[in-house]
C-alpha cells in the first residue's frame, strides 16, 4: 500500500489485455502523478498462482475488489472492446465503484454514439417497428438515449459527481492513445483537488 497523500485512482480499462500492459499501465500512472494524483493499475497487484486458473482468477477478482476500495475515485476506459459497449469487467468495476462511494471518471476513445454503434453491428437485422422504436431480430428494443454506452454506465458516472470525456482517437490506436485519459486526469484532479462539477465532454 502507498503512503502518499495524493487522492488514489484505480485505472480500469482493457488495457490490461495488452500485450505490453504493464508499461502502458505506468504511463498513465506519470500522467497522474503529473497532476498530482496517484494511479493505481490493476495488474501491479502481485497475485501468487492459486491452483487452477479458475481458483487464480477468483483470487485477482478479490484483489481488485480491495484495490478498488482502497481508491478515492475511478478513471474507467469505456472505449467499446470485443463489440459494441464497453469491456464487461471494466463495467462491473464501474459498477462496484459507485457501490462503495467512489467518484467515477470515464472516457472513451469513440466518439460514434452507442445506438449508431449497436445497429451499424447488426447491419441488416436492425429495424424499426410500427411505433418507431429500434429493434433487433429477437425484437429487443435498442437503446437510443443518446449516450456514449448503457444508460446505467454514463448514468453512475454522472451519478457519482465525475465527468465522461469523449474523443476520437486516431485509427488504430483506440486502446494505446493518451489524449482522452489525460483529460480525464486533469477533470479530476480538478474535482479531487480543488472544486468541480458533473459534465459530459466531447473534444
Amino acid at each position: 500500500m502507498s503512503t502518499s497523500n495524493r487522492p488514489r485512482i484505480y485505472l480500469a480499462g482493457p488495457a490490461v489485455f495488452l500485450r505490453d500492459a504493464c508499461l502502458h499501465g505506468q504511463k498513465k500512472k506519470t500522467i497522474c502523478e503529473k497532476y498530482g494524483l496517484e494511479g493505481m493499475f490493476p495488474v501491479d497487484t502481485e497475485i501468487a498462482a492459486a491452483g487452477s486458473p479458475r481458483e487464480t482468477a477468483l483470487v485477482i477478482s478479490k484483489a481488485n475488489e480491495a484495490l478498488i476500495r482502497s481508491c478515492t475515485a475511478m478513471i474507467a476506459d469505456m472505449t467499446p472492446f470485443r463489440g459494441v459497449s464497453a469491456d464487461v469487467g471494466t463495467a462491473y468495476e464501474m459498477g462496484y465503484g459507485r457501490a462503495s462511494g467512489l467518484m467515477v471518471f470515464a472516457y472513451t476513445n469513440v466518439s460514434t454514439p452507442f445506438t449508431q454503434r449497436t445497429a451499424s453491428a447488426l447491419g441488416v437485422g436492425a429495424a424499426r417497428d410500427d411505433k418507431g422504436c429500434l429493434r433487433d431480430s429477437c425484437l429487443m428494443a435498442i437503446e437510443e438515449w443518446g449516450m456514449a454506452d448503457n444508460l446505467m454506465l454514463e448514468g453512475g458516472v454522472h451519478a457519482s459527481g465525475a465527468a465522461l470525456v469523449i474523443v476520437e482517437a486516431p485509427a488504430g490506436e483506440e486502446f494505446t492513445y493518451f489524449g482522452g485519459f489525460e483529460k480525464c486526469v486533469q477533470l479530476a484532479a480538478g474535482v479531487l483537488l480543488q472544486a468541480g462539477g458533473s459534465k459530459t465532454l466531447t473534444l
